[in-house]
């Protein structure tokens, strides 16, 4: 193990040597990206920046002549959440809930999919898979019709799952999730060594064994990844939402927030402010994940060069302890 950490020190040591030699000998090449970083950052942050200034200008316009305007207000944000007829609390509750639980499960389905798919061989593997494709190939809006009746006459019998309430959204959002979610994971699994399995199989090692101690561990990246993409895309769902959920307080905060948009007008102020304080959950999700997301990395990188030089031993399992 003390060799391999070495060999990764020496490596870093080299690539630092080599980076500051081509920044002497091309100092231009460093000028030039500085610039393109510094183009990017700005296209980046300027609608931020301008939806900031919209949401504390008092004249409730989209159209800001300057960044901080003046008698810059927080009249808006004050409004919002004092608002009874706009209940702008309970819209991102229920946004932030129903995005959680379609990750937690569609996460845990995926991943229990993804793993018999990669690593077992059964009847009708290769049907599930060209299946799975294929349903990913329609858009999701060419599905919310059928999945309304479904819904419809599911809730007749399962109340839960009606239309008009969270369960019913979230059966929606499991099902449009977990196909690309499986194909993503089940790509990744494919990239780990197979002679894995048969050491930790004469080892004595079950299945779950094998998918708890040593796999996970090592696909904590896409883990991470699959993660942030199924909350991203539940939370900022909109027809699915405006379809199955009918009443304000089972809304979600997207469809809640179209109400400040109507044909007679349009309150900027109100909806800068509650699309600013809808981005929270989001930034919030990402920067606790980064760790497991760098961590997972490095839990890799370190397997994988163990591996390819051939100082791995049977039995250790990276980020899992030994069997």
């Amino acid at each position: 193990m003390s060799s391999i950490v070495a060999t990764r020190r020496t490596r870093a040591d080299e690539g630092e040597d080599r980076g500051t030699l081509l920044r002497r000998r091309y100092p231009g090449r460093l000028a030039v990206r500085l610039v393109l970083l510094a183009i990017a950052i700005i296209y980046a942050l300027f609608p931020v920046v301008w939806i900031i200034s919209v949401s504390i200008n008092p004249a409730n316009t989209n159209v800001v002549r300057q960044l901080v305007p003046p008698n810059a207000t927080l009249q808006w944000y004050e409004m919002l959440l004092n608002s009874t007829q706009y209940p702008f609390l309970t819209w991102l509750f229920n946004s932030v809930k129903l995005s959680v639980i379609t990750m937690v499960l569609s996460l845990a389905v995926a991943t229990f999919g993804a793993f018999a798919l990669s690593r077992f061989r059964f009847t009708g593997r290769r049907l599930t898979l060209l299946t799975v494709f294929l349903v990913q190939v329609f858009p999701s809006s060419l599905l919310v019709i059928g999945i309304f009746n479904i819904l419809l006459q599911l809730g007749i019998y399962v109340d839960p799952v009606a239309i008009n309430t969270h369960g019913g959204a979230i059966l929606a959002y499991l099902g449009g999730a977990l196909g690309i979610n499986t194909w993503l994971l089940k790509g990744f699994f494919d990239t780990i060594p197979r002679e894995l399995d048969e050491a930790a199989q004469i080892d004595g090692a079950t299945h779950w064994i094998y998918f708890w101690r040593i796999l996970l561990p090592l696909v904590r990246p896409i883990l991470a990844v699959v993660a942030i993409l199924i909350f991203i895309s539940t939370y900022n769902d909109y027809v699915i939402a405006l379809t199955l959920l009918r009443s304000t307080s089972q809304q979600t905060l997207s469809v809640g927030l179209n109400l400040f948009i109507s044909d007679t007008g349009t309150e900027w102020g109100v909806f800068a402010a509650g699309a600013l304080m809808g981005a929270l959950p989001i930034v919030v999700l990402y920067l606790l994940m980064q760790d497991y997301i760098v961590g997972g990395l490095t839990s890799g990188w370190l397997f994988y060069t163990s591996y390819a030089s051939g100082e791995e031993e049977r039995g250790v399992v990276c980020g899992g302890g030994r069997l």
